[in-house]
C-alpha cells in the first residue's frame, strides 16, 4: 500500500513537559500469559514443599520469595537490587498475589536463611518438571548430555576456589556440573562443586542418579549418553555399558602414547566427507578390563601462516590435520556416530542462554545454599520458558543424527523483548479488569494463540 509524503512526514515538535502521578500501567504484559501458566502447573504450591523446614516469615512466605526470583529473572534483571525497577508494577504484584513487591533486604535475607535442604528440594524440583514433560511426549530415545560450566566472582563466596578459568584467571568460581536433555533443550539436573574441582569429581554418582531417574520413569525408552574426554575414565565407561546406555565419550588420546602411535602408522582412512575421514579399532588402555570402540577421526584444516604475509592472490595454503578419537558403544556407522558426538554442541547454546539470559554467572550472596537457591532459580525460569514454548507450540522435528531439539526454540530474551515487555495498562470497564495492550497485529495473535493454548 502506497502512502503519500505528506502522510509520511511530520514537522519536529517541541519535547512535551514532563509529568508523574500513579497509574495502574504495567511495562509487562506479556507477564499475563505467565500468570495463567504458573496457575495451571500450580508453581506456588509446588514450591510450598521446598520450604517446609524453614520459618515462614512474618509477611512474604518462602514460596512467594523464590517466585519473585523466578520473575526477576524471566524479566531480564541481574542484581537483586534491580527488584527496584518494578515495585509498583500492578502485573508483577497480580502474579506473586502480593500488594508489595518485598524489597532487597528482603530478598537478600531470605537467599542467606537457605539450607541444604531447601536446595535438594529445589533440585527436586527441577528435575520433576524436566521429567514431566519427558512423560507427555514419550520418546523412544531420550540424549542426556554431561558437562561443567565456571560461574566466576570477584568476592570470596562460600565454597569458591581459584581453579581454571579461561576468561578470568585467578578469579574465584563455583563449577557446577550440568545435566541437560537434547531433545527439550531443558536442565534435568545441577550438582554444585567448588571452582577448583576436575570435571569428572562426584561425576559417576551425579550421572548414575539422572540416569536411574529416567530410567525409572520411562523404562523402555533407549537412553544416550555424550560426554568430553574429561569423564573419559574405566569407571565411567564401563558403568554406561552395564546400564545399557549407548555412549560417546571424547579421548584424550594425547595422555596414550599408543593411540598417537597408531594414528601415525595408519595408512589406510575411510572417507566421511570431502574433508573427513577415518578408521575405528576395537582397544583398550592396559589397565581396563573389557575392550571398546574406538573411532578415529582426522579431519583437513588449513595451517597457521606464520611470519610476513605476500599480498599475492596465488600464494598455496599448506594443510593438515587436526585428529580426534571417540570411545563408543553405539553400533551405527561411524559418520552416524561422528554426527551423534558433534550434537553435544547444543549444550554449550544452553550455557550461553542461561548466562546471557538468566544470569546463571551472577553470584548475589555470600552463603553457598544462597547461591545455589539464586542458580536453581535462574535454571527453573529458563525450564519454565522451555515448557511453555512446548506447552503452546508443536514439535517441527523428529529424532535427528545429532539429536536437535524436537522444537524450534526461541531465545530467552527474544522472548522476553517481543512478547513480555510490552506496556499495558490496568482498567475496569463496567466493574471488569481489563489489560489494554498497544493494537500491534503480530502481538495481537501471538499473546491470545499462548493464552488459549495454556490449559486452565
Amino acid at each position: 500500500m502506497k502512502h503519500s509524503k505528506s502522510n509520511t512526514h511530520c514537522k519536529v515538535y517541541a519535547l512535551p513537559n514532563l509529568q508523574f502521578e500513579t497509574q495502574t500501567l504495567t511495562s509487562f504484559a506479556g507477564l499475563v500469559i505467565f500468570q495463567k501458566f504458573f496457575a495451571s502447573i500450580e508453581l506456588k504450591k509446588t514450591l510450598q514443599t521446598c520450604f517446609t523446614g524453614l520459618n515462614p516469615g512474618k509477611i512474604f512466605n518462602r514460596e512467594t520469595l523464590f517466585m519473585q526470583l523466578v520473575i526477576h529473572l524471566l524479566l531480564g534483571y541481574r542484581e537483586l537490587k534491580d527488584c527496584r525497577y518494578y515495585q509498583d508494577d500492578p502485573l508483577v504484584k497480580r502474579v506473586l498475589g502480593l500488594k508489595r513487591i518485598p524489597d532487597v533486604a528482603t530478598l537478600s535475607r531470605f537467599l542467606k536463611q537457605a539450607t541444604d535442604n531447601s536446595v535438594a528440594s529445589l533440585r527436586g524440583v527441577l528435575r520433576e518438571m524436566a521429567l514431566n514433560r519427558l512423560r507427555h511426549i514419550m520418546p523412544a530415545r531420550i540424549t542426556l548430555d554431561f558437562d561443567g560450566s565456571v560461574q566466576s566472582t570477584t568476592r570470596r563466596a562460600q565454597g569458591t576456589a581459584v581453579g581454571f578459568n579461561k576468561r578470568k584467571k585467578g578469579a574465584r568460581s563455583y563449577y557446577p556440573l550440568f545435566c541437560t536433555i537434547a531433545q527439550t533443550m531443558q536442565v534435568l539436573d545441577v550438582f554444585h562443586r567448588p571452582g577448583n574441582v576436575h570435571d569428572s569429581n562426584g561425576a559417576r554418582a551425579f550421572i548414575l542418579d539422572c540416569i536411574e531417574a529416567v530410567q525409572a520413569l520411562l523404562p523402555g525408552c533407549q537412553l544416550e549418553v555424550r560426554m568430553d574426554s574429561a569423564f573419559f575414565s574405566d569407571e565411567i565407561i564401563s558403568v554406561l555399558d552395564a546400564y545399557g546406555v549407548e555412549f560417546t565419550v571424547s579421548v584424550p588420546f594425547e595422555r596414550f602414547a599408543s593411540l598417537k602411535g597408531m594414528i601415525e602408522q595408519r595408512r589406510r582412512w575411510r572417507s566421511l566427507d570431502a574433508e573427513t575421514s577415518y578408521f575405528e579399532s576395537s582397544w583398550k588402555p592396559q589397565s581396563w578390563d573389557h575392550r571398546f570402540r574406538f573411532v578415529f577421526i582426522r579431519t583437513q584444516s588449513k595451517k597457521q601462516q606464520k611470519g610476513p604475509l605476500q599480498l599475492d592472490l596465488f600464494v598455496p595454503y599448506e594443510y593438515g590435520y587436526t585428529f580426534k578419537v571417540i570411545v563408543t558403544n553405539k553400533t551405527l556407522r561411524p559418520k552416524r556416530v561422528t554426527a551423534y558426538h558433534e550434537g553435544r554442541g547444543a549444550q554449550e547454546g544452553i550455557f550461553g542462554e542461561l548466562k546471557s539470559h538468566c544470569h546463571q554467572d551472577y553470584i548475589p550472596v555470600r552463603s553457598l545454599q544462597g547461591n545455589q537457591t539464586y542458580l536453581l532459580a535462574g535454571l527453573i525460569a529458563y525450564n519454565l520458558v522451555r515448557e511453555l514454548e512446548m506447552q503452546t507450540t508443536k514439535p517441527v522435528r523428529r529424532t535427528t543424527a545429532k539429536r536437535t531439539s524436537l522444537w524450534a526454540f526461541e531465545k530467552v530474551d527474544t522472548l522476553r523483548q517481543t512478547l513480555i515487555q510490552r506496556a499495558g495498562r490496568f482498567t475496569r470497564p463496567q466493574g471488569k479488569l481489563t489489560l489494554t495492550v498497544s493494537a500491534n497485529l503480530w502481538i495481537k495473535q501471538r499473546l491470545l494463540n499462548m493464552l488459549n493454548a495454556v490449559p486452565g
